[in-house]
């Protein structure tokens, strides 16, 4: 995977299953990836949020996670625009 921005869809998922799902994200992406979109949603998205912050937090490919432009994405910034 080498696009620069990648979405993932998490709907629906358990928190092991999306956890597994995001490391393989991270995992295989190229040199050419700045952000993986965590698309998990609001209202039941609450406690994949909550794993995406403090699973990938202190991943060594991982720059930081920060807060998507809606309450129900967080992006995983692999990589600094500039």
């Amino acid at each position: 995977m080498n696009e620069p921005f990648v979405d993932i869809d998490l709907h629906g998922m358990r928190t092991d299953e999306a956890e597994r799902v995001l490391e393989k994200a991270v995992k295989d992406a190229g040199p050419g990836t700045y952000q993986i979109r965590a698309i998990h949603g609001y209202n039941r998205g609450t406690a994949l949020r909550d794993m995406i912050y403090d699973s990938f937090r202190y991943n060594s490919k991982v720059k930081r996670v920060i807060p998507g432009d809606n309450r129900g994405i967080t992006i995983l910034v692999l990589k600094e625009l500039y």
